[in-house]
């Protein structure tokens, strides 16, 4: 005769699981999501990274007066910044152990950014070695093309586990 605790009518729930920290790519792409927060450049350009999956990278950011130039639109450091930053995080989320490097980058500007919202997508396009191809385009607030860049990135001697930010992400 079953007593208690005991019974075969009590049923016992395991506890709900937290949440789980990512692991694999998931937390290699959250490591360097943390890594461009962590970059002093961001100080001065009020943006967000987000890598949804291998070779694929978007920079949200804002454009305002703070960064035009005499004319009043965005100055062309802005376009290359973005657009050399998505192209990058697209490559690097191919490669979990170095640093890239940025050794070339192309840029064309197609419209003038005024005010508002603009999106980076960066796309790894080739190279899984030691160079890497990626290319991005920024669309404006009207999901216009104002600009796409082509980049050539190369393996450094810099582990990623070295750099504030990445390091950080990793150890959870």
């Amino acid at each position: 005769m079953p007593c208690g605790p005991c019974s075969p009518t009590t049923l016992v729930t395991p506890p709900e699981p937290g949440p789980r920290a990512p692991t694999g790519a998931a937390a290699h792409h959250r490591a360097l999501e943390s890594l461009y927060r962590a970059a002093p450049i961001n100080r001065f350009f009020a943006s967000e990274l987000e890598i949804s999956g291998e070779g694929q990278a978007r920079i949200s950011f804002t454009v305002d007066a703070s960064v035009h130039h005499a004319a009043g639109a965005a100055h062309g450091t802005t376009y290359f910044k973005m657009l050399d930053d998505a192209a990058f995080y697209a490559a690097n989320s191919l490669v979990s152990d170095r640093f890239l490097l940025t050794t070339a980058f192309n840029l064309i500007l197609t419209r003038p950014i005024v005010a508002g919202p603009v999106i980076a997508e960066g796309r790894w396009v080739s190279g899984r070695r030691r160079v890497f191809v990626a290319e991005a385009r920024l669309i404006d607030a009207e999901g216009e093309e104002a600009a796409r860049g082509t980049g050539t990135f190369m393996r450094s001697r810099i582990p990623l586990a070295s750099l504030p930010g990445y390091a950080d992400a990793m150890r959870g």
